[in-house]
C-alpha cells in the first residue's frame, strides 16, 4: 500500500451534500461516502463525502467510490457512539470481496483487523495461496460449514495497520 496513514484525510461531517450543496440538517437521514483521490502533491488519499438522502437516491456517487454507510446527521453538540454499527463494517468487507485494486484490499483488511478485535470475526486459519498469505475468518455464531471469509494480507507494515485502524475508528465515530 502507498504512503503512510498520514495521507489519509478523511475528514467529519460537513453538513452538507456533496452532490447538491443543499444543507444536511440535524436529524436528517444522509450517506457519508468514503472516496479515493489525490492530494495536491498526487499521493493517494481518502476523503469522505457526505450526500443528502434524495440526492443517492436520485442516483448521485461520486466517482472512484470506496464504501459508504448510511446514518442520520447529529443535532448540535450531540456525541454520538458510532456512525456505523459491526453488521455495517461487516457487510462493507463482504461486499469488497471481489476486489482487486491495492487500496481496496489494504482497506478491506483493517475492517477485518478491526472486526477481528470486536469479536464479531475470529481466525479459522492462514494459507499460503499461489504466493500469497490468506487468512480465513468466521462470523461470530458461525454454523458448522459455513463457508469462511477469504482475505489476502497485503502486507502493510504493523504500524500502518495500527495508525489506520486507530483512524478508522476515529472516522467511524460520530462528530461532536
Amino acid at each position: 500500500m502507498a504512503g503512510t496513514a498520514d495521507t489519509f484525510d478523511l475528514g467529519r461531517f460537513s453538513g452538507q451534500c456533496s452532490h447538491t450543496g443543499s444543507v444536511i440538517a440535524a436529524g436528517d437521514a444522509f450517506i457519508a461516502a468514503l472516496v479515493e483521490g489525490t492530494d495536491e502533491s498526487g499521493r493517494p488519499v481518502l476523503r469522505r463525502a457526505d450526500f443528502s438522502h434524495d440526492a443517492w437516491e436520485s442516483g448521485a456517487r461520486p466517482d472512484r467510490l470506496m464504501c459508504f454507510w448510511r446514518s442520520t446527521a447529529p443535532q448540535a453538540g450531540e456525541r454520538r457512539p458510532m456512525l456505523v454499527d459491526d453488521e455495517t463494517l461487516m457487510e462493507m468487507v463482504q461486499r469488497d470481496e471481489s476486489h482487486t485494486d491495492e487500496r481496496r484490499r489494504a482497506f478491506r483488511w483493517i475492517l477485518a483487523l478491526v472486526l477481528l478485535r470486536r469479536k464479531m470475526l475470529r481466525l479459522d486459519g492462514i494459507a499460503q495461496d499461489n504466493g500469497a498469505e490468506t487468512w480465513s475468518f468466521l462470523r461470530r455464531g458461525a454454523v458448522e460449514g459455513e463457508a469462511p471469509l477469504r482475505i489476502v494480507n497485503p502486507k502493510i507494515r504493523d504500524e500502518e495497520v495500527s495508525e489506520l485502524s486507530e483512524q478508522l475508528g476515529a472516522i467511524l465515530r460520530a462528530d461532536a
